[in-house]
């Protein structure tokens, strides 16, 4: 029997992870320099080293905590890092009591992989000592998102770009472009990050990205979520502190930043106008639930090794700055959270507004358009012997063109499971009828709409939306479901469930179903009821005479004069071009 025990107690001890405090020796055994580090700033971590570097951080440091979460469209789960300097665990519901948290995504498109290699170093940095920490502030990275993507290694498709040696392909596994999924969700990268986001729920996000387009003088460029859009205290506090804030601390550091320069097959310094981040991009996503949102974007052309330590400076910024302002970033966050609510009007549609602009002084190289030798057009050529810095206009200003009245609730039946499961996934709250009830609701039938003729991200999306509203006693089964706007996800549901929103559901095909009519006539057999129809019904007799006069088209298309008038009777079916989302007032 003892030696029966004995035998146990070696299994036990043979098996049982060691707690990380006893393996602090290991810091001094395990070399923690990164493959860019090694490379002199020429290489970028493949997938397996960085996923290995965080785990060997975590066994050496307690401080640092790594987790998997949910799937990728590459077979691979997720990771997230967590950073906690106050003690271990990433228990996101007690650190959410005495600490902001930042979130940084990492490898979304991962032949931009200067955040992968800033991340790692940056991390290491903190606990080891080397950077002082922030004091209330928990750190949480996903190291690289697009698992599929960096998992297909290349050195060629980032054309424009100035190394690394090789690096991660931009679409995932699927080829999506996961900056452009997060609204609509079509991949597990996707889905799996609305999980993590809505786990961690930071204060503030940090999107790692380089740059196409333009030539200038800067190494770093900001994409911060676009201010008006934003709206309420925390689109002021974005725009008005916390940008400034981090202009000016790396200023200090001798960083040169601007945001990030918009334009394409033209030079900067006529001006430019600020990026609309809609809810398919990372930042326009997470604003919805009043996360500050930007996207730091490196310079195409500029040294790998210059880009990356610029983005580990930024972020560190980024850092300090939520750390400084953490009280008054929670307050107004709290505050953001009052901004909506039912029966006020809200904006679903933006255009620049040109009566405010700011001004750049911006560093910039000259060029001009001149003929090409190659192709024997107009080319867009830099001469970086010729440096500028002068002022520019910048348009950071946006106005809404179109709003909507919140509704006290959306009524959703149940049939349209797959809207159903992203408002479930983004943490939506519902009820389900119990019993079969009838309800005065807002009703909305899909007036014009424009479709892309060309795919997009996987959808051939629809645009320039518009309905028509009416109000209707409607039957509702058991089982359907009724969602109050009075939730922390208002905004989710808002530009979502909104069909003439940019990135509604409905603009994303969800809905696509409705615009195909299912029951049709034969016209030999319509004619007579048609006939019949306008003689028992004067007032459509006119507008069927009226429409012939002034329509040549019309008057002369057999077809469509019966179509027309089938459209007005009761033979014609309810479900075509009714939208199955209703508004409950």
């Amino acid at each position: 029997m003892k030696k029966l025990l004995f035998l146990v107690l070696m299994i036990c001890s043979c098996t049982d992870k060691p707690e990380k405090q006893d393996e602090a020796s290991k810091n001094d055994t395990v070399d923690f320099t990164t493959t860019f580090e090694k490379s002199q700033g020429l290489e970028t971590a493949t997938y397996q080293e960085t996923i290995d570097y965080f785990y060997n951080l975590a066994e050496s440091y307690a401080e640092i905590s790594i987790q998997t979460i949910g799937e990728t469209d590459s077979g691979k789960p997720l990771h997230i890092v967590t950073l906690n300097m106050n003690g271990s665990g990433d228990n996101f519901e007690e650190l959410r009591e005495n600490n902001r948290i930042l979130l940084i995504n990492n490898g979304i498109h991962p032949g931009e992989s200067d955040g992968i290699d800033a991340t790692m170093m940056l991390f290491r940095d903190m606990v080891n000592g080397k950077i002082i920490p922030p004091k209330n502030t928990v750190i949480v990275t996903i190291p690289i998102y697009n698992v599929g993507g960096s998992l297909n290694r290349n050195s060629t498709t980032r054309t424009n770009q100035n190394g690394p040696k090789s690096y991660g392909f931009r679409g995932n596994a699927k080829n999506y472009d996961l900056n452009r999924d997060f609204i609509k969700s079509d991949t597990k990268n996707a889905r799996t990050f609305a999980q993590i986001f809505h786990l961690v729920q930071p204060d503030v996000f940090i999107d790692n990205h380089v740059s196409n387009g333009a030539d200038y003088q800067y190494t770093l460029t900001h994409l911060f979520t676009q201010h008006n859009k934003l709206g309420g205290p925390l689109g002021h506090f974005i725009h008005s502190e916390m940008m400034p804030t981090l202009e000016q601390k790396l200023k200090a550091k001798s960083w040169d930043i601007t945001p990030y320069v918009n334009v394409f097959n033209r030079t900067p310094d006529s001006g430019f106008t600020q990026f609309m981040d809609s809810p398919r991009y990372s930042t326009g996503y997470t604003t919805l639930f009043n996360t500050l949102g930007m996207m730091i974007e490196t310079h195409m052309l500029k040294p790998y090794k210059q880009r990356v330590e610029g983005t580990y400076e930024l972020m560190k910024s980024m850092i300090e700055i939520t750390d400084e302002h953490g009280a008054e970033i929670s307050e107004l966050r709290n505050n953001q959270s009052q901004l909506w609510s039912y029966g006020k009007s809200y904006p679903i549609a933006w255009s620049v507004d040109t009566t405010k602009t700011s001004t750049l002084l911006f560093k910039g190289y000259e060029g001009e358009m001149t003929p090409s030798e190659f192709t024997g057009a107009k080319r867009l050529k830099y001469d970086r012997t010729k440096p500028f810095t002068r002022d520019i206009i910048y348009n950071n200003y946006f106005r809404a063109t179109d709003s909507i009245s919140i509704p006290k609730a959306y009524i959703i039946p149940q049939g349209w499971h797959e809207v159903i499961n992203l408002l479930k996934l983004n943490n939506v709250e519902f009820k389900q009828f119990k019993t079969d009830t009838t309800l005065t609701v807002e009703a909305y039938k899909i007036g014009a709409f424009q479709t892309r003729t060309s795919p997009y991200e996987g959808h051939y999306a629809h645009y320039n939306t518009t309905v028509n509203s009416s109000s209707k006693n409607m039957k509702f089964r058991s089982g359907d479901y009724l969602i109050y706007t009075n939730q922390n996800a208002i905004r989710y549901l808002l530009e979502t469930l909104e069909p003439s929103a940019t990135d509604s559901f409905f603009n994303w095909n969800f809905f696509d179903t409705i615009l195909q009519q299912k029951e049709g006539f034969s016209p030999y057999v319509w004619e007579d009821k048609a006939e019949q129809l306008l003689k028992n019904n004067p007032k459509l007799q006119m507008e069927f005479n009226v429409k012939i006069s002034y329509d040549e088209d019309f008057a002369n298309n057999w077809y469509a004069q019966l179509d027309w008038l089938h459209k007005q009777s009761e033979y014609y079916e309810t479900a075509h071009m009714q939208y199955p989302v209703y508004r409950l007032k």
